[in-house]
Protein backbone atom coordinates (compact mmCIF):
# COMPACT_ATOMS: atom_id res chain seq x y z
CA UNK A 1 0.00 0.00 0.00
CA UNK A 2 2.58 2.53 0.63
CA UNK A 3 5.65 3.52 -1.17
CA UNK A 4 9.02 3.01 0.43
CA UNK A 5 9.48 5.62 3.75
CA UNK A 6 12.63 5.90 5.43
CA UNK A 7 14.69 8.20 7.81
CA UNK A 8 17.41 10.09 7.67
CA UNK A 9 18.49 10.12 11.39
CA UNK A 10 21.35 12.70 10.58
CA UNK A 11 20.92 15.94 11.33
CA UNK A 12 21.62 19.05 8.92
CA UNK A 13 24.63 21.24 9.15
CA UNK A 14 22.80 23.73 10.31
CA UNK A 15 21.98 22.41 13.90
CA UNK A 16 24.54 21.73 16.41
CA UNK A 17 25.70 18.11 17.16
CA UNK A 18 24.42 18.62 21.40
CA UNK A 19 22.05 16.74 20.77
CA UNK A 20 19.59 14.88 23.31
CA UNK A 21 16.54 13.67 21.05
CA UNK A 22 16.71 13.14 17.33
CA UNK A 23 15.62 16.14 14.96
CA UNK A 24 15.16 13.83 11.72
CA UNK A 25 16.49 15.65 8.46
CA UNK A 26 14.44 13.52 6.12
CA UNK A 27 16.16 13.59 2.72
CA UNK A 28 14.15 10.75 1.28
CA UNK A 29 10.93 12.45 0.27
CA UNK A 30 10.97 14.03 -2.59
CA UNK A 31 8.00 15.27 -4.85
CA UNK A 32 6.39 14.50 -8.45
CA UNK A 33 8.59 16.49 -10.83
CA UNK A 34 5.71 18.64 -11.49
CA UNK A 35 5.94 20.13 -8.01
CA UNK A 36 8.91 22.38 -9.11
CA UNK A 37 8.55 25.04 -6.14
CA UNK A 38 6.88 25.76 -2.62
CA UNK A 39 4.24 27.52 -3.92
CA UNK A 40 2.75 25.12 -6.31
CA UNK A 41 3.83 22.37 -3.60
CA UNK A 42 1.40 23.64 -1.59
CA UNK A 43 -1.49 24.82 -4.25
CA UNK A 44 -1.98 22.13 -5.86
CA UNK A 45 -2.81 19.38 -3.04
CA UNK A 46 -4.99 22.23 -1.60
CA UNK A 47 -6.83 23.27 -4.47
CA UNK A 48 -7.11 19.68 -7.35
CA UNK A 49 -6.31 17.18 -4.51
CA UNK A 50 -9.77 14.65 -5.08
CA UNK A 51 -9.82 12.48 -2.04
CA UNK A 52 -12.97 10.01 -2.50
CA UNK A 53 -14.58 6.92 -0.89
CA UNK A 54 -14.66 8.47 3.02
CA UNK A 55 -18.51 8.67 4.34
CA UNK A 56 -18.90 10.59 7.25
CA UNK A 57 -21.68 10.56 10.01
CA UNK A 58 -22.27 13.72 11.20
CA UNK A 59 -23.15 14.68 14.94
CA UNK A 60 -23.43 18.02 16.23
CA UNK A 61 -22.59 18.84 19.63
CA UNK A 62 -23.13 21.71 22.39
CA UNK A 63 -20.67 23.13 24.03
CA UNK A 64 -20.63 24.65 27.75
CA UNK A 65 -20.79 27.94 26.43
CA UNK A 66 -23.97 27.43 24.59
CA UNK A 67 -22.82 27.08 21.13
CA UNK A 68 -22.18 24.14 18.90
CA UNK A 69 -19.18 21.94 16.64
CA UNK A 70 -20.30 19.53 13.96
CA UNK A 71 -18.20 16.83 14.78
CA UNK A 72 -17.46 13.70 11.52
CA UNK A 73 -17.56 10.64 12.31
CA UNK A 74 -16.51 6.84 10.73
CA UNK A 75 -16.90 4.25 13.34
CA UNK A 76 -16.37 0.89 12.75
CA UNK A 77 -15.85 -0.92 16.11
CA UNK A 78 -13.08 0.05 16.43
CA UNK A 79 -10.75 0.27 20.14
CA UNK A 80 -7.79 3.13 18.53
CA UNK A 81 -9.91 6.49 17.60
CA UNK A 82 -7.67 9.43 15.31
CA UNK A 83 -9.09 13.13 15.99
CA UNK A 84 -8.50 15.11 13.41
CA UNK A 85 -8.22 19.25 13.40
CA UNK A 86 -8.31 21.18 10.63
CA UNK A 87 -6.37 24.34 9.61
CA UNK A 88 -7.51 28.18 9.25
CA UNK A 89 -10.34 28.41 7.56
CA UNK A 90 -10.51 24.67 6.55
CA UNK A 91 -12.87 21.88 7.32
CA UNK A 92 -13.42 18.14 7.52
CA UNK A 93 -13.78 18.01 3.91
CA UNK A 94 -10.03 19.09 3.31
CA UNK A 95 -8.26 16.57 1.06
CA UNK A 96 -5.53 16.23 4.22
CA UNK A 97 -8.21 14.94 6.57
CA UNK A 98 -10.13 13.10 3.92
CA UNK A 99 -6.74 11.51 3.07
CA UNK A 100 -6.18 10.70 7.27
CA UNK A 101 -9.53 9.44 7.38
CA UNK A 102 -9.38 7.12 4.60
CA UNK A 103 -5.94 5.82 5.15
CA UNK A 104 -6.89 4.95 8.86
CA UNK A 105 -10.36 4.18 8.48
CA UNK A 106 -9.24 1.35 6.03
CA UNK A 107 -6.71 0.50 8.52
CA UNK A 108 -8.93 -0.76 11.86
CA UNK A 109 -8.57 2.49 13.18
CA UNK A 110 -11.79 4.97 14.05
CA UNK A 111 -12.16 8.32 13.26
CA UNK A 112 -13.07 11.61 14.00
CA UNK A 113 -12.85 14.91 12.00
CA UNK A 114 -13.97 17.98 14.23
CA UNK A 115 -15.06 21.54 12.34
CA UNK A 116 -14.12 24.50 14.13
CA UNK A 117 -16.66 26.97 15.10
CA UNK A 118 -18.17 28.70 11.68
CA UNK A 119 -16.11 25.71 9.68
CA UNK A 120 -18.65 23.57 9.25
CA UNK A 121 -21.41 25.43 7.09
CA UNK A 122 -23.14 26.99 9.26
CA UNK A 123 -22.34 30.13 11.36
CA UNK A 124 -22.03 29.72 15.14
CA UNK A 125 -24.40 31.54 18.02
CA UNK A 126 -21.52 33.25 19.88
CA UNK A 127 -20.17 36.61 19.34
CA UNK A 128 -16.43 35.09 18.44
CA UNK A 129 -15.52 32.27 15.86
CA UNK A 130 -11.93 30.34 16.99
CA UNK A 131 -8.34 31.04 16.81
CA UNK A 132 -4.48 28.87 16.86
CA UNK A 133 -4.78 28.28 20.60
CA UNK A 134 -8.92 28.01 21.34
CA UNK A 135 -8.17 24.32 22.90
CA UNK A 136 -11.38 24.87 25.00
CA UNK A 137 -13.23 23.38 21.45
CA UNK A 138 -10.10 20.44 21.30
CA UNK A 139 -11.87 19.58 24.85
CA UNK A 140 -15.12 19.51 23.92
CA UNK A 141 -14.26 16.76 21.15
CA UNK A 142 -12.00 14.89 23.41
CA UNK A 143 -14.80 14.19 25.98
CA UNK A 144 -17.11 13.32 23.05
CA UNK A 145 -15.06 10.92 22.00
CA UNK A 146 -14.36 9.83 25.28
CA UNK A 147 -17.47 8.74 25.82
CA UNK A 148 -17.28 5.89 23.52
CA UNK A 149 -15.33 4.56 25.73
CA UNK A 150 -11.95 3.70 23.26
CA UNK A 151 -8.98 2.29 24.87
CA UNK A 152 -6.39 4.03 22.54
CA UNK A 153 -7.08 8.07 21.12
CA UNK A 154 -4.50 9.72 19.14
CA UNK A 155 -4.64 13.61 17.84
CA UNK A 156 -3.46 14.88 14.65
CA UNK A 157 -3.81 18.13 13.06
CA UNK A 158 -2.54 20.55 10.30
CA UNK A 159 -1.48 23.97 10.49
CA UNK A 160 -3.58 26.06 12.56
CA UNK A 161 -5.34 22.47 13.87
CA UNK A 162 -1.73 21.31 14.67
CA UNK A 163 -1.24 24.28 16.89
CA UNK A 164 -4.77 23.60 18.57
CA UNK A 165 -2.92 19.96 18.85
CA UNK A 166 0.42 20.51 20.38
CA UNK A 167 -1.28 23.73 23.21
CA UNK A 168 -3.60 21.22 24.10
CA UNK A 169 -1.28 18.17 25.17
CA UNK A 170 0.86 20.81 26.09
CA UNK A 171 -1.21 22.55 28.58
CA UNK A 172 -2.66 19.27 29.77
CA UNK A 173 0.50 17.67 30.69
CA UNK A 174 -0.01 17.06 34.68
CA UNK A 175 -3.87 15.68 33.37
CA UNK A 176 -4.17 14.44 30.04
CA UNK A 177 -6.48 12.04 30.02
CA UNK A 178 -4.94 8.39 29.88
CA UNK A 179 -6.55 6.86 26.24
CA UNK A 180 -4.43 10.15 24.76
CA UNK A 181 -1.53 7.96 23.76
CA UNK A 182 0.11 10.27 21.14
CA UNK A 183 0.31 13.64 18.56
CA UNK A 184 1.14 14.58 15.44
CA UNK A 185 1.23 18.00 14.27
CA UNK A 186 1.86 18.96 10.15
CA UNK A 187 2.87 22.25 8.96
CA UNK A 188 2.62 24.24 12.17
CA UNK A 189 3.09 27.40 12.87
CA UNK A 190 4.43 27.18 16.24
CA UNK A 191 5.10 30.66 16.42
CA UNK A 192 2.48 32.65 14.91
CA UNK A 193 4.27 36.52 15.11
CA UNK A 194 7.05 34.48 12.92
CA UNK A 195 4.32 33.32 11.02
CA UNK A 196 2.79 36.39 10.62
CA UNK A 197 5.91 38.15 9.49
CA UNK A 198 6.59 35.26 6.83
CA UNK A 199 2.80 35.37 5.39
CA UNK A 200 3.09 39.35 5.06
CA UNK A 201 6.28 38.70 2.26
CA UNK A 202 5.52 40.47 -1.17
CA UNK A 203 6.20 36.31 -2.34
CA UNK A 204 3.55 34.87 0.29
CA UNK A 205 1.15 37.84 0.09
CA UNK A 206 -0.88 35.45 -1.96
CA UNK A 207 -1.77 32.92 1.41
CA UNK A 208 -2.26 35.61 3.59
CA UNK A 209 -4.83 37.65 1.04
CA UNK A 210 -6.91 34.19 0.60
CA UNK A 211 -7.19 33.47 4.26
CA UNK A 212 -8.24 37.58 5.31
CA UNK A 213 -11.16 37.64 2.19
CA UNK A 214 -12.31 34.44 3.81
CA UNK A 215 -12.27 35.71 7.24
CA UNK A 216 -13.14 38.92 6.31
CA UNK A 217 -16.71 37.28 4.66
CA UNK A 218 -17.17 35.63 7.96
CA UNK A 219 -16.39 38.66 10.53
CA UNK A 220 -19.09 40.65 8.65
CA UNK A 221 -21.73 37.71 8.63
CA UNK A 222 -20.31 38.14 12.35
CA UNK A 223 -20.95 41.96 12.61
CA UNK A 224 -24.90 41.49 10.98
CA UNK A 225 -25.69 38.39 13.46
CA UNK A 226 -24.33 40.88 16.83
CA UNK A 227 -24.88 44.70 15.15
CA UNK A 228 -22.02 47.07 15.93
CA UNK A 229 -19.85 44.10 17.51
CA UNK A 230 -16.98 45.10 14.75
CA UNK A 231 -15.43 48.05 13.05
CA UNK A 232 -15.53 46.59 9.89
CA UNK A 233 -13.03 47.69 7.13
CA UNK A 234 -12.12 46.31 4.10
CA UNK A 235 -9.46 43.23 4.42
CA UNK A 236 -7.08 45.16 1.51
CA UNK A 237 -6.87 47.98 4.11
CA UNK A 238 -4.77 45.58 6.15
CA UNK A 239 -0.68 45.00 4.90
CA UNK A 240 -0.27 42.21 7.86
CA UNK A 241 -1.98 39.63 9.47
CA UNK A 242 -0.36 41.62 12.54
CA UNK A 243 -2.38 44.53 11.44
CA UNK A 244 -5.80 42.13 10.96
CA UNK A 245 -5.40 40.57 14.16
CA UNK A 246 -4.99 43.86 15.91
CA UNK A 247 -8.15 44.90 14.43
CA UNK A 248 -10.49 41.79 15.07
CA UNK A 249 -9.35 39.00 16.82
CA UNK A 250 -7.26 41.27 19.69
CA UNK A 251 -10.50 43.45 20.26
CA UNK A 252 -12.43 39.96 19.92
CA UNK A 253 -10.85 37.37 22.61
CA UNK A 254 -9.60 40.74 24.61
CA UNK A 255 -6.20 40.73 24.10
CA UNK A 256 -3.91 44.39 23.66
CA UNK A 257 -2.86 44.22 20.13
CA UNK A 258 -1.76 40.56 17.90
CA UNK A 259 1.56 40.29 19.67
CA UNK A 260 -0.26 40.06 22.92
CA UNK A 261 -2.99 37.73 21.39
CA UNK A 262 0.27 35.86 19.38
CA UNK A 263 1.99 35.82 22.61
CA UNK A 264 -1.05 34.16 24.26
CA UNK A 265 -2.87 31.84 22.16
CA UNK A 266 0.29 30.26 19.88
CA UNK A 267 1.45 26.99 21.06
CA UNK A 268 5.16 27.19 21.69
CA UNK A 269 5.17 27.65 25.23
CA UNK A 270 3.66 24.90 26.06
CA UNK A 271 6.16 22.25 23.48
CA UNK A 272 8.24 22.36 26.64
CA UNK A 273 5.93 20.33 28.68
CA UNK A 274 4.57 17.90 25.92
CA UNK A 275 4.98 14.62 28.13
CA UNK A 276 3.16 11.87 25.21
CA UNK A 277 5.40 11.05 22.06
CA UNK A 278 4.85 14.09 19.69
CA UNK A 279 5.90 13.91 15.97
CA UNK A 280 6.48 17.33 14.39
CA UNK A 281 6.56 17.19 10.46
CA UNK A 282 7.28 20.58 9.14
CA UNK A 283 8.67 21.24 5.39
CA UNK A 284 12.05 23.71 5.36
CA UNK A 285 10.39 25.16 2.02
CA UNK A 286 7.03 25.99 3.80
CA UNK A 287 5.91 29.48 2.83
CA UNK A 288 3.97 29.84 5.80
CA UNK A 289 6.87 28.98 8.12
CA UNK A 290 9.61 30.28 9.56
CA UNK A 291 12.09 30.95 12.41
CA UNK A 292 10.74 28.95 15.89
CA UNK A 293 8.07 27.00 13.75
CA UNK A 294 10.73 24.86 13.39
CA UNK A 295 11.37 24.73 17.57
CA UNK A 296 14.65 22.47 17.23
CA UNK A 297 15.70 23.77 20.78
CA UNK A 298 12.77 22.19 22.11
CA UNK A 299 13.05 19.68 20.13
CA UNK A 300 16.33 18.94 21.92
CA UNK A 301 15.42 19.36 25.32
CA UNK A 302 11.93 17.58 25.52
CA UNK A 303 12.26 13.56 24.59
CA UNK A 304 8.96 13.59 23.77
CA UNK A 305 9.07 15.63 21.12
CA UNK A 306 10.88 14.61 17.91
CA UNK A 307 10.81 17.28 14.76
CA UNK A 308 10.89 15.80 11.59
CA UNK A 309 12.03 18.51 8.38
CA UNK A 310 11.82 18.01 5.08
CA UNK A 311 13.54 19.85 2.21
CA UNK A 312 10.53 19.96 0.37
CA UNK A 313 6.69 19.66 0.97
CA UNK A 314 5.27 23.18 1.09
CA UNK A 315 2.37 23.96 3.30
CA UNK A 316 0.22 20.56 4.16
CA UNK A 317 1.55 19.42 0.57
CA UNK A 318 3.60 16.04 0.67
CA UNK A 319 2.00 14.87 -2.72
CA UNK A 320 3.96 11.51 -3.77
CA UNK A 321 4.75 10.00 -7.02
CA UNK A 322 3.19 6.41 -6.51
CA UNK A 323 0.29 6.77 -3.87
CA UNK A 324 -2.85 7.87 -3.00
CA UNK A 325 -1.91 9.30 -0.07
CA UNK A 326 0.66 12.19 1.24
CA UNK A 327 4.16 11.15 2.85
CA UNK A 328 2.31 13.25 6.04
CA UNK A 329 -0.82 10.84 5.97
CA UNK A 330 1.58 7.55 5.93
CA UNK A 331 3.86 8.98 8.44
CA UNK A 332 1.02 9.86 10.60
CA UNK A 333 -0.29 5.85 9.82
CA UNK A 334 3.67 4.69 10.53
CA UNK A 335 3.66 7.44 14.08
CA UNK A 336 0.96 6.16 15.54
CA UNK A 337 1.25 2.68 14.77
CA UNK A 338 4.10 2.44 16.74
CA UNK A 339 2.77 4.24 19.41
CA UNK A 340 -0.15 2.67 20.05
CA UNK A 341 -1.08 -1.06 20.73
Amino acid sequence: MFSNIRENSLLSSCFDNNIRMPIIQNNKYKPPFYLFNQHVETIVPSALRKVKGVNYRRERIETRDDDFLDIDWIQNDNSRLIIASHGLEGSSDRPYILGIAKLFSQNNWDVLAWNCRSCSGEMNKKEFLYHHGFTQDVEEVVQKARFHNYKEIVLIGFSMGGSLTLKYVGENSNNLYPEIKAAMAVSVPCNLSSSSKMLALKKNKFYQNRFMRKLDLKLRAKNEQFPGLLEIKPWKDFNSFHEFDTHYSAKIFGFKDAQDFYDNVQCYPYLKDINIPTLILNALNDPMLTGDCYPKNIAEQNQNISLELTKYGGHVGFLQKKSPYTYAEERAFEFFNKKVS
